[in-house]
């Protein structure tokens, strides 16, 4: 099976510098400097779909100043950035609820997604005030009203998801040594080889991206079938997502 979809919980800038008497902005900062990094090396493997874990619902609890820091690194990724995604040709997706943020940084987002949108290369998703339970739950609500307004026809659930557009997940990667899902796309999840690795998502870099990926290759997927792990067709990929 190819490595088509690669989810990736970048965890352990906090971490990574308070081990150099840093701020945790130091941190942040380093990380958005990986990210463009792995989603870079990525070309080289042939992956269509990177899908990552910026900032989460719960994440609005942390400190006020670091939250503005790392609302001011959003910022600074948007002004600055763009134009070296269209040149890697790269499309950005914002996912998550934007209503939370300022209007400045919800125009940004918009921007970005339109500026990138006839990129053909790798699909980059950044989620942003996400949370995997309050997808389904806001999906499970949509599909409701849908129901309610139509005598009870629906489409399939998964098209309710944030992440309709994106197939399922192959692979997660989580740095910084935990070991779990933290909320992150728990639909999009249940077929996903896990990776985990102790090493600061800062100092993630295209070596460690291999091994996780070597990992995936190594493994047999069987998706509750047998040992082959085949799927016959593009339609049991969609019925992957609805499992």
């Amino acid at each position: 099976m190819k490595l088509n979809h690669l989810a990736i919980i970048m965890d352990g800038n906090r971490r990574w510098a308070g081990m150099r008497t840093l701020q945790a902005v130091a941190g942040h900062d380093r990380g958005a400097e990986t990210l463009e990094d792995i989603a870079r090396a990525l070309t080289s493997y042939d992956v269509s779909y990177l899908t990552v874990f910026a900032f989460s619902t719960e994440n609005w609890r942390r400190s006020r100043m670091e939250v503005n820091a790392l609302l001011d690194i959003m910022r600074r990724f948007l002004r600055t950035k763009i134009d070296k995604l269209i040149d890697d040709n790269l499309r950005l997706h914002i996912l998550g609820n934007r209503a939370a943020f300022d209007a400045d940084l919800q125009a940004m987002f918009a921007d970005a997604e339109a500026r990138t949108a006839d990129c053909t290369g790798l699909n980059l998703s950044v989620a942003l005030n996400y949370g995997g339970q309050q997808d389904i739950e806001q999906a499970a609500r949509r599909m409701s009203a849908d129901a309610l307004a139509s005598d009870g026809k629906t489409r399939p659930f998964v098209s309710y998801l944030e992440t309709a557009y994106l197939p399922p997940v192959d692979m997660l990667i989580r740095t910084g040594g935990e070991q779990r899902l933290s909320n992150f796309l728990l639909w999009d999840l249940s077929y996903a080889e896990l990776y985990f690795t102790e090493t600061f998502w800062p100092d993630f870099d295209a070596e460690e991206l291999g091994k996780a990926i070597n990992s995936f290759y190594q493994r047999q997927r069987r998706f509750g079938g047998d040992s082959t792990g085949h799927i016959s067709d593009k339609s049991d990929i969609s019925e992957e997502k609805l499992a």
